[in-house]
């Protein structure tokens, strides 16, 4: 028996819908509203890069043009409606969720004292309890507040003091919480003091088989279709093998079900789905026609294989490229129009200057860069001046460059 396929532009628009970016953009973007939209995509990854906005803004903002940064500071630090911790990276999460992160805590416990313990960290353990006395005595605290006599470098992770590595081991592993940020250090506090006992307590946390199951169920639910690995790398929390033995069971419940999803190139990739995706509504649903610039991390184009794959886009961040060898620019924002990604964007925002400056703009292979589309790109550019903080735009000479024809090795 044939499997149901989906044609590539609907499983973009499922893809899309599944990352709340098939709709056009619009409504409240604080309290409940924004915690709704952190709890459909499941978290938001966190960025210091802040070359027009921070990645979790842009995140947000790509989905609520009304978003301001201080609407996720007030819905994590005075709503407490977020927590901080790791998925695949450092990221905000819905406080509810926080049962579900006691295994990947437990994990991390074990994993990280031995990768610590090897690596240039030397002292940590022997700093633990005395930066959980410090806490409990002078309450929450940044890393500047601890090993005041300790040698201190750079701050790369490299080369940490031994007692800010000591609060970095002491929050993955759950004995503090991160209560927020000023500027971006983080500030933390003993967990039992900052969370109500029945998220933290150790009495009310899932079994490993529960939160498993809460994983992959989310995931695959977040993303519309995925293979095993891919739902493994949803959240990072549960092992490949476990994502595999998770579906072969959910396979024989008849819970989930096998689907050909066709990729932008006319390739077939044979992937799980929710009985009745080939009848999801967001088929049917055409996408929104405003451009719009997304962050490098942004959750729809955090898996980059997956990206090419559906979208034809091969993208990579050349932050740690050598300046030399970049081929587009330290960091090159994608732009969304429709179902497709139809190029990328470098630029910055200088604010001493009140300016944000367009260095160049590569539309992708077969994109027509004409006034109707130059006059959306304009509009996207407004809204997110104010994001950013100024008020005036300017376009280098030479802005627009050939359509792109480069395809990373």
């Amino acid at each position: 028996m044939s499997l149901p396929r989906l044609s590539n532009s609907a499983a973009r628009r499922i893809f899309m819908d599944r990352h709340a970016l098939l709709d056009t953009p619009q409504g409240a973007s604080d309290g409940r509203s924004l915690l709704q939209l952190i709890e459909r995509l499941g978290f938001v990854q966190l960025d210091s890069i802040n070359t027009v906005a921070r990645a979790h803004d842009l995140i947000l903002f790509a989905r609520k043009p009304r978003y301001r940064s201080d609407d996720l500071k007030r819905l994590y630090e005075q709503d407490t409606g977020l927590f901080e911790h790791w998925t695949h990276d450092a990221a905000v999460i819905p406080l509810s969720f926080y049962p579900k992160w006691h295994m990947r805590r437990a994990r991390d416990a074990a994993k990280l004292r031995k990768q610590w313990r090897a690596s240039r960290r030397d002292g940590f353990e022997e700093q633990l309890q005395t930066v959980l006395d410090h806490i409990r005595v002078h309450g929450a605290c940044g890393s500047s507040d601890v090993g005041q006599q300790e040698a201190r470098g750079s701050g790369g992770w490299w080369d940490w003091h031994p007692s800010k590595t000591a609060l970095e081991y002491l929050w993955r592993s759950g004995a503090l919480h991160v209560v927020g940020r000023e500027g971006f250090q983080k500030r933390y506090d003993l967990t039992e003091r900052a969370l109500e006992p029945h998220l933290w307590g150790i009495n009310d946390a899932p079994s490993e088989q529960q939160t498993i199951d809460w994983c992959c169920a989310g995931a695959l639910d977040r993303l519309g279709f995925a293979t095993s690995g891919e739902i493994a790398a949803f959240w990072a929390h549960v092992t490949a093998a476990e994502a595999k033995d998770w579906c072969a069971d959910a396979l024989r419940r008849g819970e989930i079900g096998e689907i050909e999803i066709t990729g932008a190139d006319g390739s077939v990739k044979r992937s799980l789905a929710r009985p009745g995706l080939a009848h999801d509504p967001a088929i049917t649903q055409p996408a929104t026609n405003r451009l719009r610039v997304l962050s490098p991390f942004d959750p729809a184009l955090r898996d980059r294989k997956r990206a090419k794959f559906l979208f034809g886009f091969d993208y990579r961040i050349e932050v740690f490229v050598p300046e030399a060898k970049r081929i587009f620019g330290y960091y090159v924002f994608p732009l969304l129009q429709g179902e497709r990604l139809v190029g990328r964007v470098d630029m910055k925002a200088f604010r001493a200057e009140d300016t944000l400056r367009v260095r160049a703009i590569w539309p992708e292979r077969c994109v027509t860069w004409g006034k109707g589309r130059q006059g959306a790109f304009e509009a996207e550019l407004d809204r997110i001046k104010r994001l950013a903080g100024v008020s005036r735009i300017e376009f280098a000479a030479d802005w627009l460059r050939p359509s792109m024809q480069h395809q990373f090795g």
